[in-house]
This record gives C-alpha cells, structure tokens and sequence, in this order.
C-alpha cells in the first residue's frame, strides 16, 4: 500500500530539472542578462515568459501525470485545489493575509513532491479564477507555488518520539516562513526591472550590472516595498500549519492509507471474479 499518489518516474525527474532551469531564467534573467541584450532594454520579458511558463508547466504536468495519476489522485487534487480557491478569497494576499500556503505546504508535506507540483499549479489556477486574479503573473504565481509545494515534499522525516509531532511542525512552520519570503522575493524579481524604471534609483534595475549588486538592489526593493506582505504571508502561514497541521496531517495521512494510492480500483463490473469451483471427483 501506498501512500503517493503521484510517483515521480524517471521522464518526470527530468522534466523537472528542465522545468527547475527555465524557472531560473523566468525570475532570475534581471541578474543573468547583459547590457546590451534586447531583453535588458525592452518590457517584453514578463510577457514572454508569462506565454511560456504555462507550455512548460503543461509539460511538466503531462509528464508526472502520465501512468501515475490516478482517479483517487484527481478527487484528492480536486478536493484541496477546492478548498483553497475557497478559502484564498479570506485573504488573498491582502495586508499579506495570505490562508492558503498551508495547505500547499500540508499536502506537499503527505502527499510528495510530484502531488504537491501539481498541487501548486492548480490551486493557484483555481483561486486565480475565482478571485479574478487572472494576469501576466499567474504563471509566475503558479510556478512559485509548485514549487513551495514541491520543496515542502522533500522535507526530510522528523521523527523523534519525545517530542510526538512537534518536531516535524516545528520544521513545517520553520519552511512555511522561508518559502513564504522567497516566494515573494521572486515574485518581485520577475516585474522589479520595469518597476522604477532601469538605473532611475539606487533600488532600480541595472542591465547587465554585478550579479551581487542587482541582488543587493531586488532585496532593497522588497524591503522598501513589500517587506509588510512578505512576512505578513509568513505569519500567517506559520501561524495556519501550527494551528492546523496537527489535525489536517492526520487526517490527509488517513485519508492517503485508505485510498491506498497505487492500487487498482475496481466497479461491480470490472472487479476480479474468483475462479469457478471445480466439480468434486467421482467417489
């Protein structure tokens, strides 16, 4: 019996990694670029990237889905991918309320890496939906999220029996605060070289400047601008995995061992008949 309902196969891992590498260039090409390459001087990168990240994303879905998404994951995916876009509204980023990184974090955190990807994308795509959030900056949003999700997958198992579960909460909140900050620094990265305009301040984009200086520059520029959403989004998904995560880690564990991912599901229909029973020999 299993308790991933999605296994990352050998095709999917590599789809990742080209996926990991172009999510590098999509946040990180104002620190990679040089001076006089078009996309330094033009606006046209959140635009382009915005077109491609979603064929990347559909490829790198296709490829952990194929043979290994199953009817049970689609109903797990859909119920979490539901209750974020309904609760997501409760804050939405607002003053940095942001009530629906836990459950990414959560459900990367059961439910593996490859669920948790596809987690990422599809919440975010859902509650992109229903709040109206829908824009060049969904893809970023959806691809940072998935990788929230994903990252909370691979966290290392905490178990230490004089501690119960705190030591692994302890560590759930511990990366809900990080990933939390990151995911908004990246966010920034993606729109800050068109945000005041290049060399126009000392927090401004400079084409083709010091990696290390750029990066000095992006940090500032989230300081001065978004440091309240930032570790608003932080508390807040701390605060949500501490409080909840006792009960929702038992019952999505719960939930995993009696759909025993990976198992066949059988109908009425369909399901194994016992072979006829033999005619008793002639005494």
């Amino acid at each position: 019996m299993s308790t991933s309902p999605i296994r990352i196969r050998p095709r999917a891992t590599l789809a990742l990694a080209v996926a990991a590498a172009i999510s590098v260039v999509a946040f990180g090409w104002p620190l990679l670029v040089s001076a006089d390459a078009d996309i330094a001087r033009g606006t046209t990168a959140p635009w382009t990237f915005a077109l491609l990240l979603p064929l990347v994303l559909a490829v790198v879905l296709a490829e952990i889905s194929e043979g290994g998404l199953d009817a049970k994951a689609v109903a797990m995916l859909g119920v979490l991918s539901a209750l974020g876009a309904a609760i997501r509204p409760l804050g939405a980023g607002t003053a940095g309320i942001e009530t629906v990184f836990f459950l990414l974090v959560l459900g990367g955190r059961v439910f593996g890496p490859g669920f948790g990807f596809v987690l990422g994308n599809t919440m975010l795509f859902a509650s992109a939906l229903l709040t109206g959030g829908v824009g060049p900056w969904l893809p970023y949003q959806m691809l940072g999220a998935a990788w929230v999700a994903l990252g909370a997958g691979l966290l290392p198992s905490m178990r230490v029996p004089s501690l119960g579960g705190r030591a692994e909460l302890a560590m759930l909140a511990a990366y809900s605060a990080a990933a939390s900050l990151v995911y908004g620094l990246l966010l920034n990265l993606s729109f800050w070289p068109f945000a005041l305009g290049a060399g126009a301040t000392s927090l401004s984009y400079q084409p083709g400047g010091p990696i290390l200086d750029n990066l000095v520059r992006v940090v500032a520029f989230s300081l001065a601008t978004s440091l309240g959403w930032d570790v608003g989004r932080a508390i807040t998904t701390t605060i949500l995995v501490l409080a909840t995560g006792p009960v929702l880690l038992r019952t999505l564990r719960r939930a995993a061992r009696k759909a025993s991912f990976g198992e066949p599901v059988f109908s009425a229909a369909t399901a194994p008949q016992p072979p006829p029973a033999r005619p008793a020999p002639p005494a």
